[in-house]
C-alpha cells in the first residue's frame, strides 16, 4: 500500500541483500545533506563508502545454509581479516550538486526513497576508512556505541529532507531508551576525544564531575564559563538559507513518482541479477498468506517491468491481465535506461584479497602439490586453508607432516570461496570415501565456485557425481598442479561461475 517502498525492497531482493561479507559492502546514506564552505555557500552532498576489497555477495542457497552452519559467518570474516591483517578499506565519496542544480533533475534530491545515479552525478574519492583493530571488549566498543544523523562538525549541515529531519531528534531518543539514560554520550566509546565542556547536569549514570558552579550562560559567578564558542572562533552554525512559501502538514508532490528509481535498478543488472531478483520475490511472496496481498506486490511489479512482473507471478501461480501486461512504463530518470554502478557484476573487480580457499588433504598428500597452489594463492592474497578429516596434521607422501587447519566435517564449502583437492595418490584415494569431502565438492559446484581437480584428483568427479563439464570455466581438472592455477585463479576472480547456474539449480548438494 506504499509503493515508495519498492525501490528500497527491489534492492533487497537483489543480490546486494545477501553481502559475501562485511568487507565488500557498498554502502550510501539515503540523506542529503550539505557541505557549507568559508563563504557560507551550501552543496548538497550525498556520502558513500566504497569497499577497496570489491563488490561481492552470496548466492540464496548458500546464505540459506550459512545460517544453521554458521550463523556467525559475517562477523568472524571481519575478524578473522582484521587478525589476519587484511584490513577491511573502504574509499570515503562525495557526490555534490550545486544548491542552484537541484531542480535540474526530475525527481526531488530531497527524498530518500531515491538515490542520484552515479551516472549523473559521479562520485567524488576524499578519503578512506581502514578498519585496522578488532574490539578489546566487543559490548564495551561495539554494542553501546551510539550512532545519530544529528551529531555532524562544522562544514556539514543539514538539508530539508524530511525522514532526516525527523531522524535527528528521533535517534537521540531512541538511544536515551536502548543504554539507559541521557548521559550515554559519556561512555566512553561514545565519548568526544577532544576536549570538551557544556552546560549539562546530572542525570542517569552521569560519569564526569562538573566543578563549575554554573550550568548556564551567561554567567557572572563562573566567569561566564563554559560557554558557547562563536562560528567566528570555530563553533557551528548552521548556513543561512532563504525561505518563502506555504507552511502545510502533507507530503510533497515531487515525491509522487515511484516507479522509475526501481525500474533503473532492474534495467542496469546483469541477466544473472535479473534472474535472482525474480527467484527472490517468488520465494518471499510465496510465503504470504493473503491471495490478494500476492497479487497486489505483483501488480506492483508490472508498474516496473513486465518481464520482472511475469516472472514472480508464473511462479506464485497467478495470471496477468492484459492490461497489466501492456501498462505504459515510467520514464527513464533524467533520460537514464541504466546505471553499471547500480550492478554488482556488471564490471567484475577481479579483487581476491582475503578470500579463503579450502584444499582437501589426507595422508598422502603432496606437499609439492600443496606448496605451488598455496604459493600461487598467496600472491593474490589469498588464504588457502587445509581440512582433513582429523585435526593435528597430516602426513605427506614426501613422509613430512603437514598441519591441518580445520576438519572437513566441521567446515563446510559454504564458508570458503573455492576448493581445491591437492595431488597425491593415497590422499585422493582417502578423500574418494569419505562423505564430508564428497558433500564439499558438491556443494561447492552447486554455489557455483571454481573447483580445482588437478592430475589423479580428477577421479572425484566421478566419486561425487559431479557433471563432466568441458565448458565449465570453473571446474578445472588439469594434468597437474602448476597447470591448475593461473586459470583457477582467473575463474576465481569472476567471483562466481555463472554459467553454470541453470545446470547447478538441477544439481542436488
Amino acid at each position: 500500500l506504499q509503493p515508495e517502498t519498492l525501490h528500497n525492497v527491489m534492492w533487497l531482493m537483489s543480490d546486494r541483500g545477501i553481502p559475501r561479507s562485511y568487507r565488500t559492502i557498498e554502502g550510501f546514506g539515503i540523506h542529503t545533506y550539505k557541505l557549507v564552505n568559508e563563504e557560507g555557500k551550501s552543496t548538497f552532498v550525498r556520502f558513500h563508502w566504497k569497499p577497496a576489497y570489491g563488490k561481492k555477495s552470496l548466492i540464496w542457497d548458500e546464505s540459506q545454509a550459512l545460517t544453521g552452519r554458521d550463523p556467525d559467518f559475517h562477523r568472524k570474516d571481519l575478524w578473522q581479516s582484521i587478525e589476519a591483517g587484511d584490513y577491511p578499506e573502504f574509499e570515503l565519496g562525495l557526490q555534490l550538486i550545486p544548491e542552484e542544480d537541484a531542480d535540474k533533475f526530475d525527481f526531488d534530491i530531497l527524498d530518500a526513497t531515491k538515490l542520484i545515479p552515479e551516472a549523473l552525478v559521479p562520485v567524488e574519492i576524499v578519503g578512506k576508512m581502514v578498519l585496522d583493530r578488532n574490539p578489546d571488549n566487543f559490548f564495551a566498543e561495539t554494542e553501546q556505541v551510539a550512532f545519530c544523523p544529528a551529531n555532524i562538525v562544522p562544514g556539514i549541515d543539514f538539508s530539508d529532507d524530511p525522514l532526516l529531519q525527523g531522524r535527528i531528534f528521533s535517534y537521540s531518543d531512541t538511544q536515551r531508551h536502548r543504554l539507559g539514560g541521557a548521559n550515554f554520550t559519556e561512555i566512553p566509546i561514545n565519548r568526544p576525544v577532544c576536549p570538551f565542556h557544556n552546560n549539562q547536569r546530572d542525570g542517569f549514570h552521569r560519569m564526569q564531575i562538573d566543578t563549575a558552579p554554573a550550568n548556564y550562560d551567561p554567567n557572572s559567578i563562573g566567569d561566564n564559563w563554559p560557554r558557547e564558542t562563536p562560528p567566528e572562533e570555530g563553533g557551528f552554525s548552521t548556513a543561512p538559507q532563504p525561505v518563502s512559501g506555504v507552511k502545510e502538514r502533507l507530503r510533497s508532490p515531487s515525491f509522487a513518482e515511484y516507479y522509475a528509481q526501481p525500474r533503473l535498478f532492474w534495467m542496469s543488472q546483469t541477466p544473472v541479477e535479473q534472474r535472482h531478483i525474480i527467484d527472490a520475490f517468488s520465494f518471499e511472496v510465496g510465503k504470504v498468506t493473503r491471495p490478494y496481498i500476492r497479487e497486489r506486490v505483483v501488480d506492483l511489479l508490472t508498474r516496473i517491468d513486465p518481464n520482472l512482473a511475469a516472472g514472480v507471478a508464473k511462479n506464485l501461480g497467478i495470471e496477468l491481465t492484459e492490461e497489466q501486461l501492456n501498462r505504459e512504463l515510467p520514464k527513464p530518470v533524467c533520460g537514464l535506461e541504466k546505471d553499471p554502478a547500480l550492478s554488482l557484476y556488471a564490471n567484475p573487480d577481479g579483487n581476491l584479497k582475503g578470500m579463503r580457499v579450502s584444499l582437501l588433504a589426507a595422508d598422502g598428500v603432496s606437499l609439492k602439490s600443496v606448496e605451488e597452489i598455496c604459493s600461487a594463492l598467496h600472491k593474490e592474497g589469498v588464504h588457502p586453508q587445509i581440512l582433513a578429516p582429523h585435526m593435528g596434521s597430516v602426513n605427506t607422501e614426501e613422509g613430512k607432516d603437514l598441519l591441518v587447519d580445520g576438519t572437513l566435517s566441521g567446515n563446510p564449502s559454504v564458508v570458503f570461496d573455492a576448493v581445491i583437492v591437492p595431488e597425491g595418490e593415497q590422499s585422493i584415494q582417502t578423500l574418494l570415501m569419505n562423505g564430508d569431502a564428497k558433500y564439499h565438492l558438491r556443494q561447492a559446484y552447486r554455489h557455483l565456485k571454481a573447483i580445482g581437480l588437478p592430475g589423479d584428483a580428477s577421479e572425484m568427479l566421478e566419486a561425487t557425481d559431479l557433471p563432466q563439464d568441458m565448458d565449465d570455466a570453473g571446474l578445472l581438472t588439469p594434468k597437474d598442479t602448476k597447470a591448475l592455477m593461473k586459470p583457477f585463479i582467473t575463474a576465481m576472480k569472476q567471483h562466481r561461475v555463472w554459467a553454470r547456474e541453470p545446470k547447478a539449480l538441477d544439481f542436488g548438494a
